[in-house]
């Protein structure tokens, strides 16, 4: 079985990644694209086992299943060009959420699969959003999701929560380390520690929580009953905390549905 992955930005680079490493696929069966060809190349540098095609047409050629890492209005026209080049026998998995597999199937002859990372998903980690065209079979489906499983969680969801499940999926690593590096920056302004110092604590702090929260020790709630000591310095902070973000996350969702469904509106006038 060979592996196609057109496009190596950010998060086509994470997928080749976690791939190669997790064992999940060797480098030989990695054939990959990209509009710069040395970005490409670069990949290939530690990866040599790697194939780099010349353009996308070449990748599905020699592929079984295709990876499409590309910006949501660069997909239409990716798939007219790749048109002559499908058969009934390709998997299509497009990374991108406000492309329904609906979409993708009217475009395209094979198999569809939307399958959303997440930057956790480079430490094999996390989970990765997962939905199935009507036309997968029951072998294709297993294939992605063993495939998936591991470098990630694939979690099954549906087009009603593709944004607030991105938000929380895929969004959310960029969200907290925002907060946690303001918390940061605010520990090495009003005192006397480092910001190194301060870094150190946070980075080891947010890797102990999530070791907490993966061994089921404790609940998200649990877990604040556990430290948040009544009439103590951490209820002093919780306080300040509620105060100050009601309504925070709220208009952030808020934000990001607004520019997904401006996303949609201007993916619906490419596709037919």
């Amino acid at each position: 079985m060979n592996i196609g992955v057109i496009g190596t930005g950010n998060m086509g680079t994470i997928l080749i990644e976690a791939l190669v490493d997790s064992g999940a696929v060797k480098a030989e069966q990695l054939i990959i694209t990209n509009r710069t060809l040395a970005k490409a190349f670069n990949i290939q540098k530690t990866y040599p086992g790697i194939t780099v095609a010349a353009d996308p047409p070449e990748t599905v050629k020699q592929a079984d299943i295709v990876f499409l890492c590309v910006k949501p209005l660069d997909i239409y026209p990716l798939l007219q060009q790749l048109a002559p080049c499908w058969t009934n026998e390709h998997c299509l998995v497009s990374i991108t959420s406000p492309i329904s597999v609906g979409q993708l199937e009217a475009a395209v002859p094979c198999q569809v699969v939307r399958a959303i990372p997440s930057i956790t998903n480079r430490a094999l980690s996390g989970s990765i959003l997962v939905t199935f065209g009507s036309r997968c079979s029951a072998a294709c489906r297993q294939t992605i999701d063993d495939l998936l499983r591991r470098i990630a969680t694939p979690v099954l969801i549906d087009d009603a929560i593709t944004r607030v499940a991105s938000d929380i999926a895929s969004c959310g690593p960029a969200f907290f380390s925002y907060l946690l590096q303001r918390f940061i920056d605010a520990a090495a302004t009003k005192t006397a520690i480092t910001k190194e110092q301060a870094t150190i604590l946070a980075t080891d702090m947010v890797i102990g929580l999530g070791e907490l929260l993966k061994r089921d020790l404790y609940t998200l709630q649990t877990l604040q009953e556990k430290v948040c000591v009544k009439g103590g310095i951490t209820g002093e902070g919780i306080a300040v905390l509620e105060q100050k973000m009601d309504g925070v996350f709220e208009e952030v969702l808020r934000k990001t549905h607004e520019k997904f469904q401006e996303d949609i509106e201007k993916i619906k006038q490419q596709f037919p």
